[in-house]
């Protein structure tokens, strides 16, 4: 299947790393001092990594992608509970199709529209998207703060309880927003006297950004403030904590 892929020119590459900071996929790696495609799979072919190299080594071909690791995947993905489906077009293991079997209790239904309510929302400001938040707001003084992946809502299913409560939530997706999480997350944690913070990510190679922006902020924020990253998997179980 023919697609769009990063190419690297090793004689232009000076090894300074920056594409390796900027792709989202965990993609790339410096190997014998040179930035390298680990594999054909985890690159989404978007160029994120093109405007950071200052060498103009990296460019993007179209051609056919090396055979998708499935078993790698799958060992990946918790080989116990996923179906797994057709990998999609992109390749990329944080797109990677697959059904999530849930037993469903006696007498309840999945197409019903009217849901109960079994719980209290634990938001507690708005707007909760990162680049959306005022990094002035008040309500991020003496808070604890929730950086949370946008799909970790859908994936763990007692999020609000186990993890929003009592603390400010903000979410974002590293691969969909156009924004800088450190720089953002910087600011908040300058401005205010933030007394933990809690990085909540899916397994995807994608959320990387987001804990690897959480803990860039916390270095330039200059403060010693306390904080932990909780891993989710995809089908809503907690990996690591």
């Amino acid at each position: 299947m023919l697609r769009k892929i990063i190419k690297i020119d090793a004689e232009k590459c000076t090894g300074c790393g920056l594409c390796i900071s900027a792709c989202q996929e965990g993609a790339l790696k410096l190997v014998d001092g040179k930035a390298k495609l680990i594999s054909d799979t985890y690159c989404d072919g978007l160029g994120a990594c093109l405007p950071e190299c200052p060498a103009d080594a990296i460019s993007i071909a179209e051609r056919e992608a090396d055979a998708f690791d499935e078993k790698a995947v799958e060992q990946h993905l918790a080989s116990d509970a996923p179906t797994a489906l057709p990998p999609l077009a992109c390749g990329c293991p944080g797109s990677h199709a697959k059904v999530i079997q849930r037993n469903v209790e006696p007498g309840s239904s999945q197409t019903s529209a009217h849901v109960p309510v079994t719980s209290e929302s634990a938001l507690r400001q708005w707007p909760c998207q990162l680049k959306l938040v005022p990094a002035n707001a008040a309500y991020f003084d003496n808070a604890h703060l929730l950086v949370a992946a946008d799909c970790s809502a859908y994936a763990y299913a007692n999020l609000h309880a186990d993890f929003m409560r009592n603390k400010i939530t903000v979410i974002g997706c590293p691969k969909l927003d156009s924004i800088d999480y450190a720089e953002k997350l910087t600011e908040i944690l300058k401005l205010h006297d933030i007394k933990s913070v809690t990085v909540l990510r899916m397994e995807v190679p994608c959320c990387g950004g987001l804990a690897n922006a959480a803990k860039q902020a916390l270095q330039q924020s200059g403060k010693m403030i306390p904080w932990r990253i909780v891993t989710i998997s995809t089908d809503g179980n907690i990996l690591e904590d």
